[in-house]
């Protein structure tokens, strides 16, 4: 068995979190330890391609997975529900096993900036209204915009899911405005717009925060910068 394919007990341990690596080996010696439902013992190595059950005093022992911050360039046409069945889900394009997931959705017909992580902390904090995070979007209607338009969506609707918050709108050309939200009601840009008489024709996300599109090619991923990952960690102790 490889190296890399296995792994001393005691580092199993320590690398879950439970202790060091010393008091592992305590742990083991005094019969705390099982693999498995068997006692475990102090050179045993566990064999990373089966599954385990380690437990400490009967305790299951969760190992540590390495924490995962992606951007993707989402096309449309992606669906970012993970439905295991469907060829055009978001699923089908994330690395196998690693058990992430995007922050938020964008629907099928829109494109754009999705964050990819398997950190529940940050997507708590990212998610939830009461944190007033920023996204940001490009949109395109189907027909000129009106003088009042920028007004309206700004100051709020109601299309009949409540008053949506105030937000930033500015037109960009006759027929595209960027938007600005601190909210993600359902498909609530294209429904705004439909309230107002517009049909959304083009929908980019650009921005999750201080987390920028960038140059990110259409359905590409990149990991996020040293720099990115220490501003979302800065978030989760907000």
């Amino acid at each position: 068995m490889s190296d890399t394919a296995s792994i001393r007990l005691a580092h199993f341990l320590a690398q879950a979190g439970v202790c060091s690596r010393r008091q592992a080996a305590r742990l083991i010696q005094a019969q705390r330890v099982t693999v498995n439902g068997v006692v475990g013992q102090h050179q045993q190595r566990l064999s990373l391609t089966t599954t385990l059950q380690v437990r400490l005093d009967g305790e299951l022992i969760q190992p540590l997975v390495p924490a995962i911050y992606w951007l993707y360039h989402k096309p449309v046409g992606v669906d970012c529900r993970l439905l295991s069945d469907d060829n055009s889900s978001l699923l089908q394009r994330l690395p196998a096993s690693n058990h992430c997931y995007p922050v938020g959705r964008l629907d099928k017909d829109s494109r754009g900036l999705l964050l990819i992580t398997n950190d529940g902390t940050l997507t708590q904090q990212l998610l939830h209204p009461d944190f007033d995070h920023q996204k940001c979007y490009q949109v395109r209607v189907n027909k000129s915009l009106t003088a009042d338009f920028a007004q309206q969506m700004m100051q709020g609707l109601d299309y009949g899911a409540g008053l949506t918050r105030p937000c930033q709108v500015l037109q960009l050309s006759d027929q595209q405005f960027s938007i600005t939200l601190t909210e993600g009601k359902k498909r609530q840009i294209r429904r705004m717009c439909r309230h107002l008489g517009f049909q959304v024709t083009d929908l980019l996300r650009t921005h999750i925060g201080e987390l920028a599109l960038g140059k990110l090619a259409e359905g590409c991923f990149r990991a996020l910068t040293d720099a990115e990952v220490a501003r979302l960690n800065q978030i989760k102790q907000a």
